[in-house]
């Protein structure tokens, strides 16, 4: 029926608008929200999890009975790290941080051939990239695990920063780049052979500034197209980049980070002049938007029962965790009130929300990633300087993955329960989640998603449970 009243209704040239429930889909799941936080690494959010300190005046976490354990921080890391320093905590007063190096060369360099050694000296023996929160400062993430469930084995899909993390979300081929090899004057390299591996703006995009960059090829947006189910990619400030607010640092941040917005990166799926939706009604549609949004339009559709299928969510740049200019506790308060209102919404019972970071940030992590994808560039150190291994005839280079781990949640009334979920994902597992559950086949044109691992063991699908879990946004503490 609805995939009907999509073909009657482009057929006239008019947006279809049929409710996302009545898309076929393979798994209860009818309204999928991923929320795109900044650069963090398991062991930086996670690492004593479910043990937290407790001192007086923090916010206290106390883990529930039989809580699982994770691969995280041990004794043996504290005390006999071979880095230049082991990790320290850090507190609720220390939520702003600098921000350590995580370049595509640079974050090989700090994995050092596997031996993970080389996060202090890689950022000139700045000790920051050691630095962990427990649960009296990320509360809010610990109290979701504790109801929910995440993943202590989920990896970045290639050694690399935002703008790739983010491209991967959504292709899992950041192959295709024009120009092909591009160098910026500071001597980082943005493209190699062809791929994107730095965090360069997109050429589609009236708010970006040079250099800029293409990708070719296809996207999850596209493929939705092609099922007409709807979608969107919601970034806060998309509709007025001038937008700002101030940041952790206490100064002015643009909203919205063009790097951040992967879709602007294609002309197919591209809205270079951040044109509104032609209505309410239309979001999630095409339309002159063309499924690129402010996160004014997902709460403006959500409140006409509209929302999309598929909607991506960025927080407006003070909100997205990012060191220096945003904080744990600002996306802390950002994604609690999120969550707070989506589980009081009648389409809650049919939703899943996926919390999944761009990148590692350069944090530490005790955790070597399997390198499924080698590769041998200019750019690449893992090894040695041009070194990251020998990838196979016809591959494509500068793609070395798995990145480093990230972490991952899913909060839905079909996940399962204070879980910790050990298999091998990366951030194209979200992305096969979407073409599996919608039925929309695969990428193509040695995408990522072909090989990645699936997020469907985090859900109980036979027996959701009906609770909520509302939180204070400032505490993340529960209010009942």
């Amino acid at each position: 029926m609805a995939v009907f009243c999509s073909l009657m209704s482009f057929a006239k040239g008019e947006a279809s608008h049929c409710s996302a429930k009545k898309f076929k889909t393979q798994t209860p799941i009818k309204y999928l929200v991923v929320i795109i936080p900044e650069n963090c690494s398991f062991d930086h959010l996670f690492g004593t999890y479910p043990r937290a300190l407790n001192p007086l005046g923090e916010p206290c976490f106390r883990a529930k009975k039989n809580t699982p354990t994770v691969n995280g921080l041990t004794k043996a890391l504290f005390n006999h790290n071979t880095n230049a320093s082991p990790p320290f905590r850090l507190d609720r007063s220390q939520a702003m941080t600098s921000e350590p190096a995580h370049h595509y060369t640079q974050l090989q360099q700090e994995a050092h051939g596997g031996l993970l050694d080389q996060f202090v000296q890689v950022n000139s023996d700045d000790i920051t990239s050691m630095g962990y929160y427990d649960g009296n400062t990320v509360t809010a993430l610990w109290n979701y695990a504790q109801r929910f469930a995440m993943s202590d084995n989920c990896f970045s899909t290639n050694m690399a920063p935002s703008t790739p993390g983010h491209v991967n979300l959504i292709s899992g081929l950041t192959h295709g780049a024009i120009p092909s090899d591009l160098i910026l004057g500071s001597g980082e390299i943005v493209t190699v052979d062809g791929t994107l591996i730095g965090d360069p703006d997109p050429v589609f995009d009236a708010c970006s500034k040079p250099p800029t960059v293409e990708l070719t090829g296809r996207n999850i947006g596209n493929l939705l197209n092609e099922k007409n189910i709807t979608w969107g990619y919601f970034q806060g400030g998309f509709g007025d980049c001038s937008k700002t607010h101030i940041g952790s640092n206490g100064l002015p941040v643009a909203d919205y980070s063009p790097h951040h917005e992967p879709f602007q990166y294609y002309r197919s799926t591209s809205n270079p002049n951040h044109l509104p939706p032609s209505s309410i009604e239309n979001i999630g549609y095409q339309d002159q938007a063309n499924h690129q949004y402010d996160l004014e339009n997902f709460w403006a559709a959500v409140n006409i029962h509209n929302t999309p299928a598929v909607s991506f969510i960025k927080p407006p740049a003070y909100q997205d965790g990012h060191p220096i200019y945003s904080d744990q506790l600002l996306f802390q308060f950002f994604l609690v009130n999120t969550l707070n209102r989506l589980q009081f919404l009648p389409e809650w019972k049919h939703m899943a929300v996926v919390v999944i970071w761009d990148d590692s940030g350069g944090w530490y992590d005790h955790v070597m990633p399997s390198i499924i994808n080698q590769s041998h560039t200019s750019a690449d150190a893992l090894l040695s300087p041009g070194d990251a291994g020998n990838p196979p005839p016809g591959a494509y280079q500068g793609r070395l993955g798995y990145g480093m781990r990230v972490p991952l949640l899913v909060i839905s009334p079909y996940a399962k329960s204070n879980y910790v979920d050990h298999s091998l994902i990366d951030q194209t597992s979200v992305l096969r989640f979407i073409e599996d559950n919608w039925q929309l086949g695969r990428i193509g044109d040695q995408s990522f998603d072909a090989v990645a691992g699936s997020l469907k063991n985090m859900f109980k699908f036979h027996s959701p449970h009906k609770d909520l879990l509302i939180l204070q946004p400032e505490t993340g503490l529960k209010k009942r």
